[in-house]
């Protein structure tokens, strides 16, 4: 979310300029490649270039065709084989054993339905939704783009009637919660069938000074954060300008404040045991999958010791989503280096991984979008 975000804001930008623009997406990939389908670029008439459809080896010739794009007001898919490194029609020598398609989208802000305006539905909400991209790899076919945004039945939008026709393959992506590519029956018409996760929501339970490395961080990678301290003169937007949310209160009002979902984070860093314990007890009763404690193991240990003397049992399950002491373990010492590690943890829960290095990863780095013929 955080790319599609940066795109929505350069291309406001760009309309109020009076520039045209094009937008480029990773709609398929065949073997490996620096970023996975899904991933996109937005150009702008005079080339200027926000998010990545590749580590930054694709970016100067997809600006070419960008350009193209934009001057002939017209859809365009590019397929860069990146196996080949003697490829002179390429000439890149890029290395990444792969075969990537990219279709190049003119943005007619005419269109009630354009790419950016579907785009755009997926900020009104904090809930998951589904794009749907439609393509061919044959060559002078035409390329319908990004034609459909579906979230419920109440919210679908479409640009071409024909993306209604895979709308049952949209709906199983949006319950299985799963991207994949799909080439449509007999016909060469092939589906970026997208299933994209509202922002995570990161919560902190403390204003300290610590606080201020880890909310810019997080803002950095484009997740939401809301912060909560009783100290008024702690919890101010002045100190903490990255945030979304800044909330001066009780435990109990400070949740009461506060939507948690799926995608919602905790962290308790307050460096206050009474305000941590009752936020603690509190959160046991949701259904975060991340509460973070500061501390040493024995501050963990003392509050479950608390809790369990006031009759309050906590299951294994209830456990499993405690983490404490926070963060990964990085040598860290430092405010910026405990932010660094416990932005590392929550992301490696969040993607269901365990924080290893890549080095001792056996396979491929990323898990690979099915394709489903």
């Amino acid at each position: 979310m955080k790319e599609i975000s940066d795109i929505l804001k350069a291309f406001s930008q760009a309309k109020i300029e009076g520039k045209k623009t094009a937008l480029a997406t990773v709609v398929k990939l065949e073997g490996s490649s620096y970023r996975q389908p899904g991933a996109r670029m937005l150009v702008t008439e005079d080339g200027m270039l926000t998010g990545a459809i590749s580590g930054g080896c694709l970016e100067g010739d997809a600006l070419r065709k960008a350009l193209l794009s934009i001057q002939q007001q017209q859809n365009k898919l590019i397929t860069y084989n990146t196996n080949d490194e003697d490829d002179v029609e390429i000439g890149l020598q890029l290395g990444c054993n792969g075969i990537v398609h990219i279709l190049f989208e003119y943005i007619n802000e005419e269109a009630e339905n354009n790419p950016i305006r579907l785009l755009e539905e997926l900020q009104k909400e904090r809930k998951e939704a589904v794009i749907l991209t439609l393509f061919s790899l044959e060559k002078y076919a035409a390329q319908l783009g990004t034609v459909l945004f579906y979230r419920n039945e109440n919210s679908l939008l479409y640009e071409d009637e024909s993306a209604l026709e895979i709308l049952p393959e949209v709906k199983e992506s949006l319950r299985n919660k799963a991207t994949i590519v799909k080439k449509i029956n007999a016909s060469q018409t092939e589906a970026l069938i997208e299933y994209i996760q509202p922002p995570a929501s990161l919560v902190v339970a403390g204003a300290g000074n610590d606080i201020q490395p880890l909310a810019k961080m997080a803002d950095l990678l484009g997740w939401e954060v809301t912060i909560g301290d009783g100290r008024t003169a702690y919890a101010t937007t002045k100190r903490f300008p990255d945030a979304k949310r800044v909330i001066a209160a009780k435990p109990d009002e400070f949740l009461n404040q506060i939507v948690i979902d799926s995608e919602t984070y905790f962290v308790l860093m307050t460096h206050n045991y009474k305000y941590d314990l009752e936020m603690l007890q509190l959160l046991l009763k949701s259904d975060c999958k991340y509460i973070g404690i500061l501390g040493p193991k024995t501050k963990l240990n003392r509050m479950l010791d608390d809790l369990s003397n006031e009759g309050i049992q906590i299951t294994d399950e209830q456990l499993n989503r405690i983490y404490g002491p926070i963060g990964l373990d990085l040598g860290a010492e430092t405010a910026e280096e405990i932010a660094l590690s416990v932005i590392a943890e929550i992301k490696a829960v969040m993607s269901g991984k365990n924080g290893a290095s890549l080095k001792y990863k056996i396979g491929k780095i990323h898990n690979a979008i099915p394709y489903v013929d």
